[in-house]
């Protein structure tokens, strides 16, 4: 990864964290029923999240108690709009800008010298069943500050209203009740440390539970697709929810987005842009083997493409050329099917969200897309990081470097 990090594609806007800041995330993981990390340094994201601390419990979820019940953690103000780079869904971004939006400014008093615990509560003790994930309707996000910070402000405020009383303002021991509370906490008094809690709609959404599942609800009628084929057999057991049910490796599937009017493509456009640039690219990639150049030379020079172009086998050659070649064909009769020489998994990667769907499901559709066919390795880095950097690490060297030129030129 030492490659992605010198081009600041690998979690380049992390928080460093250390010394008393240490002592309350540890608080806030203990609050949250969590044990405490051992590491004196480490660096967050915008949710709370560490990738050091994931890699010393060996568990990149563990701010999660089960898969119904993540949570957050906020220890600085400089949380405010960072990636949330491992979200358990794809809401969880939009939750936290809700969260600096609604209480920023209380947020950045508290975590003067404090810490806020975030419970993102969908009223969902445990998970049973794969399609207990349609049960996430509205989430309530709630917040707990550590050392109860909240509630010894009222106390504080209880032993001054106390204090006032009568002649009360001569017992000693009311005297060394305040000062034993100012002393520890502060004077709380002027401060506002109340963070009302959140409400949160979902619509269509993917999450990790169940090895991954896509919740598209917003559409003709809704659909889920699962991404572990376990757990997909057992929710077409279901026969209680009207919900069309996929696993994401099913040529079914795309042909129901498009009926749903979900994707689309265009052939005749898509291959004057970039991006099938990309595509082909990365396709021709896949079949070069022992090659006398370097593969990102190979890719980015036109004379050496074509030599070896020529030099892979006559299928191969089909594969990475057929929507040209269908265009071409097209040219002179209709009577050619896409099916009969584009390539299945290429056909697919050219697919796009429907122009007409929200932004936010645009987003969602593009991820559901680089899942079915990562061919784009762009579109892949941009919607999935984490499947980005799996693949990454399978490349060989010169393919790692033209994916990292490809990226670093269009961002």
């Amino acid at each position: 990864m030492n490659k992605l990090k010198a081009a600041n594609l690998y979690r380049s806007e992390l928080i460093p964290i250390s010394g008393k800041l240490v002592e309350r995330y540890n608080k806030c993981l203990l609050k949250l029923g969590f044990t405490e990390t051992k590491l004196t340094k480490f660096s967050i994201d915008g949710i709370g999240w560490s990738p050091e601390i994931a890699e010393e419990k060996d568990d990149e979820n563990y701010l999660c108690n089960g898969e119904s019940n993540p949570h957050g953690i906020i220890i600085s103000p400089f949380q405010n709009k960072k990636p949330v780079y491992l979200p358990y869904h794809t809401f969880d971004r939009d939750m936290m800008q809700l969260i600096f939006k609604t209480h920023g400014s209380k947020i950045n008093d508290i975590t003067r010298d404090s810490a806020i615990c975030i419970d993102f509560d969908q009223s969902i003790d445990a998970f049973y069943e794969p399609l207990d994930v349609l049960k996430y309707q509205t989430i309530t996000i709630k917040f707990h500050l550590i050392d109860n910070l909240d509630n010894v402000r009222n106390e504080q405020l209880e032993l001054i209203k106390k204090f006032n009383q009568g002649n009360n303002f001569i017992h000693e021991d009311i005297h060394a009740e305040l000062l034993e509370s100012a002393n520890k906490y502060g004077d709380l008094r002027e401060r506002d440390l109340n963070l009302e809690d959140l409400e949160f709609q979902t619509d269509s959404f993917y999450t990790k539970s169940f090895g991954g599942v896509y919740v598209l609800r917003d559409f003709i009628s809704p659909i889920v697709v699962f991404e572990d084929r376990k757990w997909y057999k057992e929710a077409i057991k279901d026969t209680i929810h009207e919900v069309i049910i996929f696993h994401i490796s099913q040529p079914e599937l795309m042909e129901k987005l498009r009926d749903h009017i979900i994707v689309t493509y265009d052939l005749e456009e898509i291959v004057n842009t970039k991006r099938y640039e990309r595509i082909k690219r990365y396709e021709f990639a896949q079949h070069l083997k022992n090659t006398k150049h370097p593969i990102k030379d190979i890719l980015n020079d036109p004379l050496l493409f074509k030599s070896y172009l020529n030099k892979i086998d006559i299928e191969s050659r089909k594969k990475v050329m057929s929507v040209e070649r269908y265009l071409e064909k097209l040219e002179t009769s209709n009577q050619y099917k896409i099916a009969d020489i584009v390539d299945e998994d290429l056909f697919e990667a050219l697919h796009e969200p429907h122009s007409s769907l929200h932004p936010k499901h645009q987003d969602l559709i593009w991820k559901l897309l680089v899942n079915i066919a990562p061919k784009d390795v762009l579109f892949l880095y941009w919607y999935d990081k984490q499947e980005f950097y799996k693949q990454y690490q399978t490349w060989g060297d010169s393919l790692q470097d033209w994916v990292i030129e490809t990226i670093s030129n269009n961002i």
